[in-house]
């Protein structure tokens, strides 16, 4: 049986309770729903802001809840990455709904303009679905919640197993603060996943690997259930030739140590100019050690979320150096705790193609530097694999920046930047290809969960139809309406 299908005998395993009253929870909200299709501007800031009441209201729970469910958890890292980023999101949706409800103005084809007018409303789709990952629980998990409220919708969230104190918190946060015909956190295992994305929902949110985006895509397909896929992919990082500097080396190494580089727009692998290596790993240790003394030591290492997780990524750093490769620990003493799960970040320089670490996303403390001689390889290197959610480019050769965003494809792209387009609650962010599809954040989201309804309204004048037969007062208006 695929991960993510359903059948009947789902009701018999150890979720049973939990997938029945899931499946009561979505009944009633379709039924809310039918009874409120359209809440007005005032209906919608209100649910917004008790997003943000709420937020406010249980940030200690939250803190608590990351630091159990991965061992170590900086408290300013949860609160930068984990709490405000939904509290801004939800302001800024307040600020600009009345804006973004507003019918979109279309222009009426000759000779239809003197009569008719054009456009498009942004109808609630209705209830829909998000299936959070482990690494950012409540970002990704509420965080999409305030562009489906702002859309008019009703929200069911199905957050991660891996992290059963933030899905417990989750369940409790939603349940004292909203009704469950608006808002409903689902809490189990496998099966109650299963269940989740059989439901005919009427669009259906995924964070997660593209294998899982597969089988989640399939499930939908069933209900004919528009989906918004958010994956992975190797996000690179392209230094151009008299671009390893200071701060751009540490601007890579400073955005793999946010959750230990368990983040999907982190940078996966750095191409950089051959004769600069050195350059660029003697500037990582001392970044390292004048920002991060004992980091791997400290809360601000965020732990890695399982023991099985752990012994991935030790195994492809020890396959790395069995191949040969050069491995450089960025702390003289830095070693795994495997108490805490805590590991340092480490170089693995010029690794052959075929290692793990080259073909899977990292998703850890582990950065590939990959050297290169001409321009021409990095660019080739990226367009082989599959399209990434990020790419990022650091130097200031405006040339050869535009070149490398023209001749690759990715979800989003920074320069001299990593990670920030996923986190500006302006810009749309998504993946293609491997990577995902579709955008939320935004306007973005307020539109993908939405339903964009073309309106055409006839007015007075002279009247015609266009769509039957001529008539011999209306031969001439015909003769004027253009093909196809």
């Amino acid at each position: 049986m695929a991960l993510l299908e359903a059948d009947q005998t789902t009701t018999q395993t150890g979720d049973a309770e939990a997938i029945r009253n899931m499946q009561t929870a979505f009944e009633a909200q379709r039924n809310a729903f039918a009874a409120d299709r359209h809440p007005a501007l005032a209906a919608r800031r209100k649910r917004l802001q008790r997003i943000i009441t709420m937020m406010e209201a249980c940030k200690e729970r939250i803190y608590a809840a990351l630091s159990a469910d991965f061992g170590a958890h900086s408290t300013p890292a949860a609160d930068m990455f984990e709490v405000q980023p939904v509290i801004l999101r939800a302001q800024f949706a307040i600020k600009h709904l009345e804006e973004w409800m507003r019918p979109v103005p279309r222009e009426v084809d000759p000779p239809y303009n003197a009569v008719m007018r054009a456009f498009v409303k942004s109808q609630p789709k209705g209830v829909v679905g998000n299936i959070a990952p482990w690494n950012f629980p409540f970002e990704i998990g509420l965080g999409p919640m305030v562009d489906i409220i702002a859309s008019g919708n009703r929200f069911m969230l199905k957050p991660s197993e891996f992290t059963p104190a933030c899905s417990a918190l989750m369940q409790q946060m939603i349940a004292e603060h909203f009704h469950e015909e608006l808002a409903y956190v689902a809490v189990g295992g496998l099966e109650l996943a299963r269940a989740f994305s059989a439901l005919p929902f009427d669009h259906l949110l995924y964070t997660g690997s593209s294998n899982v985006g597969k089988q989640i895509m399939a499930a939908a397909a069933r209900n004919l259930t528009p989906v918004t896929l958010e994956l992975g992919g190797k996000c690179p990082a392209v230094f151009l030739p008299g671009s390893v500097t200071a701060d751009a080396v540490n601007t890579v190494i400073g955005v793999k140590s946010i959750k230990n580089g368990q983040m999907c727009v982190t940078v996966d692998h750095c191409f950089v100019p051959r004769a600069d290596v050195d350059n660029f790993t003697h500037m990582a240790a001392e970044f390292m050690a004048a920002a991060m003394p004992g980091y791997a030591r400290s809360q601000a290492c965020t732990g890695i979320i399982s023991d099985d997780h752990l012994e991935r990524i030790a195994g492809m750093l020890a396959e790395a150096e069995a191949r040969g490769a050069r491995i450089i620990t960025l702390e003289t003493d830095g070693t795994v705790n495997r108490q805490t799960r805590q590991m340092p970040l480490t170089l693995v320089l010029d690794p052959p193609s075929d290692l793990r670490i080259m073909q899977e996303e990292i998703f850890g403390p582990i950065i590939p530097v990959i050297p290169y001689d001409e321009l021409d390889e990095a660019i080739e290197r990226i367009n082989v694999g599959d399209r990434p959610l990020g790419v990022y480019v650091m130097g200031d050769d405006v040339p050869a920046i535009d070149r490398v965003l023209s001749e690759t494809v990715s979800g989003g792209a920074a320069v001299n930047a990593a990670a920030i387009q996923a986190g500006l609650k302006a810009l749309g962010f998504g993946g293609v290809g491997m990577s995902g599809m579709g955008r939320h954040h935004g306007e973005d989201g307020f539109r993908e969960f939405s339903n964009q309804r073309g309106v055409v309204v006839r007015g007075e004048g002279p009247h015609f139809d266009a769509f039957v037969s001529p008539t011999r007062n209306d031969t001439e208006l015909v003769g004027q309406i253009p093909a196809g």
